[in-house]
Order: structure tokens, then C-alpha cells, then sequence
């Protein structure tokens, strides 16, 4: 979830990428003027979605840490939840599950977003860089920080449930198999890694497509207002989480991680069979922010212009 910062409007004509001192100035549509060389141009464009100027910028770092906050509070009460719903036995754990993460991404991305645009989620970041709408710099330091704040949310919930817990239920993390007791002893239930790449992949992308669009286009961000977008982006992730939870069917199998960080804090902090197949929470939504990017470059141009830029 990405807050405005600097909206290009449809009727603004011209506006300036600026990098170390330089400045450009292109028309709306990204062609450089007269005055600017085209190789110029090109150069201080690629320069500028580097933005290796964020690593020196302390307002970058200071919207870290809401990043890690915000993400070390997503995994201890999602990863809590996850485990309370298993702990409940109740037939409609799936249900409260999908309901209470919508609710919770929708709270964080609220409190968040006004710190440091309220991303909380690699693939929030990496999808936005990829369109402009960050630097790759800045990307790189949120997608950090979401890491550390998964691992530090999964210390906290490890320091209040029992060993007990934290064993049978994987620290509520992100798993394609368990190893159960069976009658002629252990047996791997879960998904195998075809289907749940697939998964991964199309979930991914259509939470990009179907909710995190109307937080880059600048035009439905302001009609809706970002109370009403975050509250779409966490119904969209929950029904999400709800669908991939129930159309396998396949004990063992935690859904779609749509949030590699998420993934990765359980895993660090647990270990064991977290790691199998961790490579799929990162892989998939990768590959689904790339289909979005290339998305972005088919759609007509005058919808994309109203995207909001962010730069340090």
C-alpha cells in the first residue's frame, strides 16, 4: 500500500526527475524536452530509479522503521491468529481466519502508511519500484526491514506460547507439508511443489492487480480516500488467504504466503520444515510483480500517468 506523495495530475504538462543536482525536464508522457539531450535523459531516469542517494537519507531510514514495526506486528498477530483458529477445531476456522486478516492488514496499513507509505510486504515493494513509484535504493531497505520485523514478530510470539505449541503448530508459519504420526509411523501431508507455486504466482498477482492499483493510481486513492483503499487491499488479501486455504483441501498446507516476509520470519525463528519449498514465498510473488509490471506497460498510458512518485 503506497500513500501519495507527489500526484501528476491529467492536466500537468511537464514535471522534473532530479538526481545528485541534475535536472531534466520531461513532458508528461516521459519524452525529454528540447532543452534536455535524449542521452542525458536516459541516463539520469535509470540513475534515478537506482536512487542510491536514499542509503545516505535519513528520512528513508527513519520510514524503515515503521516498516519493521508495522511487519513485526503483522506476523505475531497473524501467526497467532493462525494458531488460535487450529486450537479453536471449529469447522469455520478457515472463515475467521480470512476475516480477522483483512481486518488486522487493513488496522496496519492504516497506521502505517503515513510513516513510510505502509508497505508492510516485499511484494508491495518490490511491485512499486519496479513501476517508478519508489527507487530500487529505498526498495531495498524497506524489503530489509520487513524481514528483520518478521523475525523479531516471530521472537515475540515464540516468548509467549509454549515449546509445545510452537512445534505442532509451526509458529503459525508458512508450510507446503508436516510430517504427521501415522499408523505404520510418519506421514508428509501437504501440497506438492507444482500446484503450490502456481498458487502462489496467481494470488500474488491478483492482489496487485485486483486491490494495490487503485494505491498506486493517484486518481481512485484520492476519490476513495486511503481509509476505504486500505480497507479494500486487507478484504482483497483475506479473501485471498480464504480461497487458497480451502480450494486445496490438503492438510499440511498453510495457503498462499502472498507475503515472503511473513514467510521468512516463522522459518528463521522456527526452522525445521519451514524451510522446505521456502523458496515458493519468495519465487512466485517475484514472478507475479513482474507479470504486473509488464501489466502496467500495456495498459494505455494516460491511465498509468496518475500513478503517485515517491522519491527521498
Amino acid at each position: 500500500m503506497s500513500f501519495p506523495v507527489n500526484q501528476l495530475g491529467a492536466g500537468d504538462q511537464e514535471f522534473k526527475v532530479e538526481v545528485a543536482g541534475e535536472s531534466d525536464e520531461m513532458t508528461g508522457n516521459g519524452t525529454p524536452t528540447a532543452s534536455s539531450p535524449p542521452n542525458k535523459s536516459k541516463r539520469t531516469s535509470f540513475l534515478s530509479s537506482l536512487g542510491f542517494h536514499d542509503f545516505l537519507s535519513p528520512e528513508v531510514w527513519r520510514a524503515s522503521v515503521g516498516e519493521v514495526l508495522g511487519t513485526g506486528i503483522l506476523v505475531f498477530m497473524i501467526d497467532t491468529i493462525v494458531i488460535s483458529t487450529f486450537l479453536m477445531d471449529t469447522q469455520a476456522s478457515n472463515l475467521i481466519l480470512a476475516t480477522l486478516v483483512a481486518l488486522i492488514v487493513a488496522i496496519l496499513l492504516i497506521a502505517v502508511g503515513p510513516v513510510s507509505g505502509g508497505h508492510i510486504n516485499p511484494i508491495v515493494t518490490f511491485s512499486a519500484a519496479l513501476v517508478g513509484l519508489i527507487s530500487f535504493s529505498r526498495a531495498f531497505i524497506y524489503i530489509v526491514a520487513q524481514c528483520a520485523g518478521a523475525v523479531l514478530g516471530a521472537l515475540a510470539l515464540r516468548a509467549v506460547v509454549s515449546g509445545a505449541i510452537a512445534e505442532t503448530y509451526s509458529l503459525g508459519g508458512c508450510t507446503l507439508t508436516v510430517v504427521a504420526p501415522g499408523p505404520d509411523g510418519p506421514v508428509t501431508t501437504g501440497l506438492e511443489t507444482s500446484p503450490a507455486l502456481c498458487l502462489e504466482i496467481i494470488c500474488s498477482f491478483v492482489f496487485l492487480f485486483a486491490s494495490l492499483w487503485m494505491a498506486f493510481d493517484g486518481r481512485q486513492a484520492k476519490k476513495m480516500g486511503n481509509v476505504l483503499v486500505c480497507s479494500i487491499v486487507g478484504l482483497v488479501l483475506g479473501l485471498l488467504v480464504f480461497i487458497s486455504t480451502t480450494v486445496t483441501a490438503a492438510k499440511g498446507y498453510a495457503g498462499a504466503g502472498i507475503n515472503p516476509a511473513r514467510c521468512f520470519g516463522p522459518a528463521v525463528v522456527r526452522g525445521g520444515h519451514l524451510w522446505d519449498g521456502h523458496w515458493i514465498f519468495w519465487v512466485g510473488p517475484a514472478l507475479s510483480c513482474v507479470a504486473f509490471y509488464l501489466y502496467t506497460k500495456i495498459i494505455p498510458e494516460q491511465h498509468f500517468a496518475h500513478v503517485e512518485v515517491h522519491r527521498a
